[in-house]
């Protein structure tokens, strides 16, 4: 076969920046169809327009042929539109599709939990059923034909499954490609047995061969069996789910089954939005040549928390979800022992109720030592990632996780646990200084922590010392340059398949 040399690519998701964000993913599904476009790809993206998405801000209109269009979920007709955008980048303009139906998305703010019960929305399977029949809508009505639809998560699983079952006879998708993307593989789509007939899939596939699994309707794990290739967003990860059972999260052997079509490709960061020198929402910016600004930061950021400003004593950053597999349980049990160190500890998140009640009840106990902020704000989040020594993430298991990349870029060395994307991107500082960016620790253990935590104390009363590590993790280019190349060469095998 010829060589491919320019791609057309069909980026599939439920979630994007800057329309509508819940993690990490709606950061991946803009920052990298922008840098493909860059490298001269075609790429669209086809998203749900929720009713928090601002229309006229976002300049959202019609497409006359992509109006009022009709499909069948189980016995019920619905009617939705297609209507249309761009993604504005630094150089690219990527077409974005917004999936428009008032019944599912458009009377909805939350994504995929109903926030007055705090539970998911029971209707979710029937909502990412439409959006994955909308792929095929769009496609055959635009008569634009991808090389690759990229799809991410459970929400987007059901599109192989359709392509080579519901549309297997139509002749315009017969030689599309699919790449489907694990972001988490704990978030599977998972609903009750007789929710099947909605998908319309033949009924021979209802069963737990195929869309079933432990009797239930499953649809990541039967994205699993219908895609041409999977990826996951680290390499660590994607070997992790395949030898360790509790990571994959029951699916371990739907992904050995896969293993010689699993491919982990590290995340990106936007260097547009993170990036010391440029970065408008610190209050000074500096660089690795520069990082006496770095203190004004840090200063910036202790007065924000009332804490005691002093350049000696090392403030400890956090930005997360407050829940066990971030490790949180693991900081519980030694937040006393860390709060007897020379430290200042900030945190940023929101998450399980007994962390909350933990955190409140912490910043009083010691409120010289420890503050915390139980919600999100951006502008702080790039505070806390510019003015702290350190970074933690303790994370019983991290597919990417972005943070560690951010303050590597900041001069704020990470201690992480050797897991997932943590792995793939911190190197353990050894001691003569030439290798390594931050601390890992390998053992879930609160011993481990509480010693790694000890360590970079240590190496921070020599400044000479510390001023190099720093140096090393800020000259590391995280861009999503590099991802989106090794993107383009798994796309570029998978359409030669």
């Amino acid at each position: 076969m010829a060589q491919v040399k320019s791609l057309k690519i069909l980026f599939v998701t439920s979630e994007v920046v800057p329309f509508i964000k819940t993690g990490g993913l709606a950061d991946v599904s803009s920052a990298l169809p922008q840098k493909l476009q860059e490298l001269g790809h075609q790429v669209r993206i086809v998203v749900p327009k929720y009713g928090s998405i601002d229309e006229r801000k976002y300049k959202i209109h019609e497409v006359v042929r992509l109006k009022d269009l009709t499909t069948t979920i189980g016995k019920k007709e619905v009617i939705y539109s297609l209507r249309s955008s761009f993604l504005v980048g630094s150089k690219a303009r990527v077409q974005i599709y917004f999936l428009d139906n008032e019944e599912y998305f458009g009377s909805r703010n939350s994504l995929y939990i109903d926030p007055l019960k705090g539970t998911e929305y029971k209707d979710n399977d029937e909502r990412f059923i439409l959006l994955s029949k909308s792929v095929f809508e769009l496609i055959e009505k635009l008569g634009w034909v991808p090389d690759v639809i990229h799809l991410n998560d459970w929400q987007t699983a059901l599109v192989p499954v359709f392509q080579k079952t519901i549309y297997k006879d139509n002749e315009v998708f017969q030689n599309i490609k699919t790449l489907l993307t694990i972001h988490n593989i704990r978030q599977q789509g998972i609903f009750p047995k007789n929710n099947f007939e909605k998908t319309g899939l033949p009924e021979e596939f209802n069963n737990n061969n195929f869309a079933l699994f432990n009797d239930k309707l499953n649809f990541l794990r039967t994205g699993l069996k219908f895609a041409d290739n999977i990826s996951t967003v680290s390499e660590t990860y994607s070997n992790e789910i395949c030898n360790i059972p509790e990571i994959s999260s029951g699916l371990i052997e739907e992904i050995n089954a896969r293993k010689n079509d699993l491919f982990g490709i590290i995340n990106g960061i936007d260097t547009l939005i993170w990036n010391p020198e440029k970065d408008k929402k610190i209050a000074k910016k500096f660089s690795a040549d520069n990082l006496k600004n770095k203190m004004k930061n840090k200063e910036e950021l202790a007065d924000k928390f009332d804490l005691k400003f002093n350049p000696e004593i090392p403030i400890i950053g956090m930005i997360s979800r407050l829940e066990d597999i971030k490790g949180f349980d693991l900081l519980k049990q030694t937040f006393k022992q860390i709060m007897d160190l020379d430290v200042q500890l900030v945190l940023l998140g929101t998450g399980e109720k007994k962390y909350h009640k933990f955190f409140e009840d912490a910043e009083i106990k010691y409120a010289n030592k420890f503050a915390c902020y139980l919600g999100f704000d951006d502008v702080l989040a790039h505070l806390i990632e510019a003015g702290s020594d350190m970074f933690l993430m303790p994370s019983k298991y991290e597919p990417c996780g972005l943070n560690q990349m951010y303050s590597l870029v900041y001069g704020t060395i990470p201690i992480v646990r050797k897991t997932g994307g943590l792995a793939d991107t911190v190197e353990n500082y050894e001691l003569n200084g030439k290798k390594g960016n931050g601390f890992v620790f390998e053992n879930y253990e609160t011993k481990d922590l509480l010693e790694t935590i000890e360590k970079a104390i240590s190496l921070f009363r020599d400044k000479k010392a510390w001023e190099k590590l720093m140096k090393n993790g800020m000259k590391i280019n995280f861009s999503w340059l590099n991802s989106a190349k090794n993107y383009v060469s798994l796309y570029k095998k998978i359409v030669k398949q």
